[in-house]
């Protein structure tokens, strides 16, 4: 084991509320309590792959006491993946190397953690993981900060269209983040009391839909609100806004809410509209409990640098952040159980 006298950071994948709270907790508890040098690797794994005059970025307390509030990531990021190519892992390495890092935590979902885990295992690379998605899919750990923030953006953006669907008597489709896990949905759906909430863990069944809205037209509430997981589908292919795919193979979803909402208008005979929130629940301020919860994510990602807990991830069991091999978290998808989408459809109507 190398000894770590300099420790890189990166972030990885899509953004969420909370990295800079993980950036802050690390560098602080490295610095302050273990006297260790840490530098930030700008723009994920592209970093270690095709590095840029910017790429390292020293960090100290100073720079990173006052961004726990803020929101994205200070270290930029990318989707960029070094196994795609042959060679390109063995450059990482190499590249870790030259910048002099003996240590890495990698901050990000299981396209980020599931890099990392392969160069532990295939160079015995010095890294640890932190989880990190707003959609709440990564096994092993109970909560992933940026789900919270995502979770009130939706529910606040759902409970100002109502007013709008009330005042105009419309049914408004909202399409919400969700590829193959309906976490932000159920729980923005459950929250702001959307009269249907989809999520891609269970088939949409369209005539219920229309009787539910057409029920509610004979009571004189011609109008509605259903929460949709941009990753439910009506026939078994995925919706996607085109054929290209990022460089771990995900396409870009988009266009469920539209059709959806085209299903409803037909079937009842009430003027439906669709809204797709997109990145804006990626975006702004994370709220207290992602504030938190990044905060002690990176200080015991810290503490397993110190320990050298390699091939691990820092997790949320119960009350307590732990450390978990990374296959737990990458192995698998963490999806919405049966039993919690049943809790939800108590409101449908």
């Amino acid at each position: 084991m190398a000894e770590v006298r300099r420790v890189g950071m990166l972030t990885g994948g899509g953004d969420a509320p909370g990295l800079n709270g993980v950036i802050r907790a690390v560098t602080t508890k490295c610095v302050e309590d273990y006297g260790y040098e840490v530098v930030g690797l700008r723009r994920g794994w592209k970093s270690l792959l095709d590095p840029e005059p910017d790429t390292v970025m020293p960090l100290g307390v100073d720079d990173v006491r006052y961004i726990l509030q803020e929101g994205g990531t200070i270290l930029g990021s990318s989707r960029t993946n070094p196994y795609k190519n042959e060679g390109d892992a063995e450059k990482v390495v190499r590249q870790m190397e030259e910048f002099g890092v003996e240590a890495l935590v990698a901050i990000g979902g299981d396209d980020t953690l599931g890099v990392a885990k392969r160069l532990y295992d295939d160079f015995g690379v010095q890294v640890v993981g932190c989880p990190k998605t707003i959609d709440n899919d990564l096994s092993a750990t109970d909560t992933t900060f940026g789900y919270d923030t995502a979770v009130s953006i939706a529910t606040e953006a759902i409970d100002k269209l109502r007013t709008t669907a009330r005042s105009h008597e419309r049914v408004i489709v909202v399409e919400v983040m969700g590829r193959h896990a309906g976490w932000i949905t159920w729980g923005a759906g459950l929250a702001s009391a959307a009269n249907v909430t989809l999520i891609p863990e269970v088939e949409p069944d369209l005539d219920r839909i229309a009787d539910i809205f057409n029920q509610r037209a004979e009571k004189g509430e011609k109008w509605g609100l259903v929460a949709v997981s941009e990753g439910v589908t009506l026939s078994e292919e995925l919706m996607t806004q085109n054929a290209e795919t990022d460089e771990f193979g995900h396409v870009r979803l988009g266009g469920i809410a539209e059709t959806l909402a085209g299903e409803i208008e037909v079937r009842t005979g009430i003027e439906t509209r669709h809204v797709v929130l997109g990145h804006l629940q990626r975006g702004g301020t994370p709220t207290a409990f992602d504030r938190i919860l990044s905060t002690r994510y990176g200080l015991r990602a810290a503490e397993a640098v110190k320990g050298g807990e390699w091939g691990q991830m820092v997790a949320l069991r119960g009350n307590e952040i732990v450390t978990v091999d990374l296959s737990e978290a990458t192995e698998e998808t963490k999806t919405v159980p049966d039993d919690f989408y049943r809790v939800i459809e108590t409101f449908f109507g």
